[in-house]
């Protein structure tokens, strides 16, 4: 369903008050987080250097045909239901609601999972506080953002990436600064990039696992798509927005592992460490207490807190317009599409942060088992929603051309189709089932492993098929997809 609709002027809408700026720190801000600030680390010990920033650059580049293919179809037809909306218009029904319902799961435990590392960090500054004071107050932080305005939404998002991208380009110069000697002693030249069996270490095989952290780091950039629906002039500014991410996206994280794997050397134990509950082992915390700034740990706390707080914040207006959108179609029930006053959809809010606060406290009791497979599961389903974006666009390009339409009306045209949709879906599926392909090898098969890592898989496809029999659903036509009609 549009966010334009005039059938009834009395009933609130979703306001489109995200601007041009809100866009491109959404875009930018969603790839940049703790895949960067602590998992970089792990990337270059498992893979030298060298393995890493292949893996990086390749994943980059996936991400890059992801986003043109999304930004064609936002540009053109800007849902709040994005890629749950694109697959029911143009693939099948089916798909779009399991596409949606796993999208929306995904982000709520997100959201958990946030506030779980959130305490974590407090307990940096506040050892002894108690962790539910913490959760709490963050939870209902997020909540007010999103409860206010999407305005309110849009500013939060951009203060949270500035903070990120400042963050990026100092450590960058400082770097720089290190390697040529000017900051922290003498010049490193190229001799940690070339130590032992680097640049590369472990062959493809270590490549490949890279590839997954890679792929979860970027995780988060198609919220641009989603935003659409709530954007000013989106035939204008999401074409600038995808336009100018990708560059920066690359530019920061090939950069910044370069810099590392400079300053840093692979086999060092300490990078294996960097995760949050230990931020002095953070890549970026590491370069910076070399360079003889004694507060590194504590900067990098804080703007990883930052970070954190922004994934949760995403995650909370992600899901909450997904289940929207869901109820505008008939594949939720219909009190989701209650909207306030300022065009917020409250229910969706409401459901979205309770079920971010139960698997909270789901984290909290026994051993965390139930919460540890909950967030598997939710791990794998930012693959499979890129999956769903690569599908929906090559479908929709397709009937776009099949129904006789111009290329030139596209606000937004994606380079090198069908190429980029055709190799994001391949890159996706190996990234997918080598998530944990360790667990498949040798003599015996680690059953246990396996179901942890590949629960989000069979998940998908019961809300896949089991709509598709309950509704008796086909694929969708070239012929008969349904576009809007352009005024």
């Amino acid at each position: 369903m549009s966010t334009n609709s005039t059938a009834n002027n009395t009933e609130p809408q979703l306001q489109r008050g995200l601007k041009a700026r809100h866009l491109m720190m959404i875009a930018l801000g969603g790839s940049i987080g703790t895949g960067l600030f602590l998992a970089s680390g792990g990337a270059i010990s498992q893979a030298g250097p060298g393995g890493a920033i292949v893996a990086y650059a390749a994943i980059g580049i996936m991400v890059y045909f992801l986003m043109t293919s999304l930004g064609e179809m936002a540009a053109y037809m800007p849902e709040s239901g994005s890629f749950s909306t694109y697959a029911t218009k143009f693939v099948d029904p089916a798909l779009g609601f399991a596409l949606g319902w796993n999208y929306w799961y995904n982000w709520a435990i997100t959201i958990a999972a946030e506030l779980s590392a959130a305490t974590l960090l407090m307990k940096f500054w506040f050892p002894d506080s108690n962790s539910m004071i913490w959760s709490g107050l963050f939870l209902l932080i997020m909540f007010g953002i999103n409860y206010l305005s999407v305005r309110g939404f849009g500013e939060s998002e951009y203060w949270f990436s500035m903070i990120k991208v400042a963050t990026v380009i100092i450590f960058l110069v400082v770097g720089l600064l290190m390697i040529f000697g000017i900051m922290g002693g003498e010049a490193v030249g190229f001799d940690n990039f070339t130590v032992d069996n680097a640049p590369f270490n472990g062959g493809f095989m270590a490549m490949l696992g890279v590839f997954m952290i890679a792929g979860f780091s970027f995780q988060g950039t198609e919220l641009i798509g989603v935003a659409a629906g709530e954007s000013d002039e989106p035939e204008k500014n999401i074409p600038r927005a995808i336009k100018q991410v990708f560059w920066r996206i690359i530019l920061f994280y090939i950069l910044a592992i370069f810099v590392i794997g400079l300053l840093i050397p692979y086999t060092s134990p300490n990078l294996v460490g960097g995760d949050i509950e230990n931020i002095a082992m953070s890549p970026f915390t590491m370069v910076f207490e070399k360079a003889g700034l004694a507060f590194a740990a504590s900067v990098m706390n804080a703007v990883i807190l930052s970070a954190v707080l922004s994934a949760g914040n995403s995650g909370m207006y992600a899901s909450t317009r997904m289940l929207w959108a869901l109820a505008k179609e008939g594949k939720a029930p219909k009190f989701f599409t209650k909207l306030n006053k300022r065009g917020i959809p409250i229910y969706c809010l409401i459901l979205t942060a309770s079920v971010g606060m139960v698997a909270f406290f789901a984290s909290m009791f026994g051993d965390g088992a139930v919460y540890t497979w909950l967030l598997n599961a939710s791990g794998m389903s930012g693959f499979i929603a890129w999956l769903g974006i690569a599908i929906s666009h090559y479908r929709f390009r397709r009937a776009y051309v099949a129904q006789g339409r111009d290329l030139k009306d596209l606000p937004f045209k994606a380079k090198w189709f069908p190429f980029g949709p055709l190799f994001a879906f391949a890159l996706c599926i190996i990234v997918i089932l080598g998530q944990n392909y360790q667990a498949l090898l040798g003599g015996q098969i680690d059953w246990n492993s396996v179901m942890v890592s590949y629960i989000g898989i069979p998940l998908f496809l019961i809300l896949w098929l089991g709509y598709k029999l309950a509704k008796k659903t086909k694929v969708v036509k070239l012929e008969e997809c349904q576009f809007p009609v352009k005024k």
